[in-house]
């Protein structure tokens, strides 16, 4: 159901959002990009005359507990959040250190409609990454409807994201805008994409993204690979690739997909150039060479620039765009040049030829950024392993969940 069906006058509606956001040492967040993402759907319950609880995961706190095995609150506390929280839906925003207990029903019995009450960090409590029923209806208890606006979160079967949406019937749940622009985004592509379709995928490994290669050979047109994926598929192809990040063991999963490709007529695009240093760092000697020709006391960490030309090439004719993944080491300066190429061309397609853009989470997200074009493609996902596995076809717990 669409949170526009929602009838939340005067409701009490518990949202469950993705506030994992980076923070430094001053508790200053460095990536507001979520907090953004969540506002729209915020904004409207507001507008809409509901009273909004909500709820997100900040961090991994049950795996970094202090020395006596508690937890650390105070570093993984939501409470930082608040400020800009409330800057991007224009009002107070009252925060509570708790989640299901006294103190968080005594907050939610008061709280009114028109006002936002934030809990303290689901991960708090251990029963959270278990999908604990008990902790998912004491969440549910709370409210008397749900909405899922956590994309990055979805494909988890957690307590907050898939098993508190069981305890509310069709119609006292639902998406929020951030999920349904997710989902619909995906589906553009998988469902009905116009070709040429172009899947551009980086990263460092081939186990990684061997489901989603598998799944791009359904409907891509062309698949270019890059990242150091790319030299497990040169070391298959029996090109040498020095002391570059490989799996050895993955050049049969890389022959049988190029076969695969052959067999229903996909293009593959593989580096033709390959930037290499000495060592892994930004002020390293550095060098061109071809791909599969880097010497042994080398190591590849970028796409070289006739490959970035190849590539760009072929994401000009295409009217489909999925990007995910990195060409290369693009957090050091010196190998971000293949990276930034990659990002230009999907920019310069999307703007100047139409096309449909879409780049899938995670690093990718981090690449267009640092290139300052995401303004510039048609849509910016939110959730790297949400995507990853949405676009591998598989069945998202939080997204089920909605659903039935």
């Amino acid at each position: 159901m669409s949170l526009k069906d929602l009838d939340v006058s005067g409701k009490k509606v518990l949202v469950r959002v993705d506030f994992n956001v980076p923070l430094d040492g001053d508790k200053k967040i460095t990536d507001d990009t979520r907090i953004a993402k969540a506002a729209p759907t915020i904004k409207y319950l507001l507008e809409h005359g509901a009273a909004v609880i909500l709820m997100s995961h900040l961090g991994r706190p049950q795996k970094k507990k202090l020395e006596d095995g508690s937890i650390d609150r105070e570093a993984f506390s939501l409470s930082p959040i608040v400020p800009t929280l409330e800057d991007y839906i224009g009002c107070q925003v009252q925060f509570v250190h708790d989640t299901i207990g006294e103190d968080a029903k005594a907050a939610v019995a008061v709280l009114e409609p028109g006002q936002v009450l934030l809990l303290e960090n689901t991960r708090f409590y251990s029963g959270e990454s278990q999908g604990d029923q008990d902790l998912a209806k004491g969440m549910a208890d709370l409210a008397d409807m749900y909405v899922n606006d956590a994309f990055g979160t979805a494909h988890r079967e957690h307590a907050s994201t898939a098993t508190v949406a069981r305890f509310f019937d069709a119609h006292h749940k639902a998406f929020g805008f951030l999920i349904e622009a997710e989902l619909n985004g995906a589906e553009r592509l998988l469902n009905n994409p116009v070709h040429p379709v172009t899947a551009i995928v980086g990263g460092a490994k081939v186990s990684d993204k061997i489901l989603l290669l598998e799944k791009l050979l359904d409907f891509a047109d062309n698949i270019i690979i890059g990242g150091a994926m790319a030299y497990t598929f040169s070391l298959a192809k029996g090109g040498k690739v020095g002391n570059s990040l490989v799996e050895p063991d993955k050049t049969d999963k890389a022959l049988e997909l190029l076969e695969k490709a052959a067999a229903t007529d996909t293009k593959v695009y593989l580096p033709v150039d390959t930037v290499v240093g000495k060592e892994f760092n930004n002020e390293t000697p550095t060098k061109i060479v071809p791909a599969g020709s880097i010497e042994d006391e080398w190591e590849g960490l970028d796409i070289g620039p006739d490959s970035v030309s190849l590539f760009a090439g072929v994401i000009a004719e295409s009217k489909s765009i999925l990007w995910n993944g990195p060409m290369g080491v693009f957090e050091m300066a010196n190998f971000a040049k293949g990276t930034n190429g990659i990002a230009e061309a999907v920019a310069q397609a999307t703007q100047n030829n139409g096309a449909y853009s879409l780049i899938g989470g995670g690093d990718s997200v981090s690449a267009i950024n640092q290139a300052g074009l995401a303004e510039q493609v048609s849509f910016v996902s939110t959730g790297g392993g949400a995507m990853l596995e949405l676009l591998e076809g598989k069945e998202l717990p939080g997204i089920a969940a909605i659903r039935s």
